[in-house]
């Protein structure tokens, strides 16, 4: 699914991805944790295609094809999901015109027919009700006024709308109280499939206990460092990073 190799990049000149490699394949969760400032979101940003990053030198290659080239547009299109750790409210817009935008322009980018407004409502009615989105959420203007666990779940429909192929989870777990934390894993776990890949990224083990991963990987200081099971996050939580920092 996904390759990064000797990834390196940097923003206003200062480096901040310095030399990573990951492998993640098709179906498979990989978590990334590491402390603050080690690169978790620049990646996330990087694979989503955020301009700001200048990419200095390496490879990301999706399902087989580097990306670095491709605009945002294209590669959401090509099925690049990416859940903020803050996603942004959009005031004067609401979240059932927004919702069908977005499904419409990816169904067109990849050549399939936009749906009609009644196949579209059934789509978001079902997603939103297993989610506990409220109708009254859609009735909103895009993501304004909700709570953290609010937007999150919006997220999360999102993503059951849009069905991507890489989704990255950017500290998704941010904010979020133990019962909007089951709803947002909860989701996340009903579109697990083995041609869908995740990307997680997380502080704190409390996520991987709700969406367990296949691969733990340590990030700090701009590059993998670590990389093992389930259990690695485990010893994350109870020792911490430091070691991971010094040798880095």
């Amino acid at each position: 699914m996904l390759e990064i190799k000797n990834l390196h990049a940097e923003i206003d000149g200062k480096p901040i991805i310095q030399g990573l490699s990951l492998t993640v394949k098709d179906g498979e969760v990989a978590a990334i944790m590491g402390p603050n400032g080690s690169g978790k979101s620049t990646l996330s940003y990087i694979l989503a295609g955020k301009e700001d990053y200048e990419v200095t030198e390496g490879e990301i290659l999706l399902d087989g094809e580097n990306i670095l080239e491709i605009p945002v547009e294209e590669r959401a299109a090509r099925g690049v999901f990416l859940a903020f750790q803050y996603p942004l409210e959009i005031p004067g817009v609401a979240t059932m015109t927004f919702l069908k935008a977005a499904l419409n322009a990816q169904r067109k980018a990849r050549g399939e027919a936009e749906l009609s407004t009644p196949d579209f409502i059934k789509r978001v009615n079902s997603a939103s009700d297993e989610l506990k989105i409220s109708k009254e959420m859609l009735r909103r203007a895009f993501n304004v006024g909700f709570s953290g666990g609010e937007k999150k779940r919006m997220e999360i429909l999102q993503m059951a709308l849009l069905q991507p192929s890489l989704a990255v989870l950017d500290e998704t777990d941010s904010g979020l109280d133990i019962d909007a934390l089951r709803i947002v894993a909860d989701g996340v776990n009903a579109l697990r499939s083995p041609k869908r890949s995740f990307i997680v990224i997380t502080h704190y083990q409390r996520l991987l206990n709700h969406i367990v991963p296949d691969s733990v990987h340590v990030l700090s200081k701009g590059r993998i460092v670590k990389s093992g099971g389930k259990e690695l996050a485990l010893e994350l939580e109870a020792n911490g990073y430091r070691d991971y920092e010094e040798a880095a």
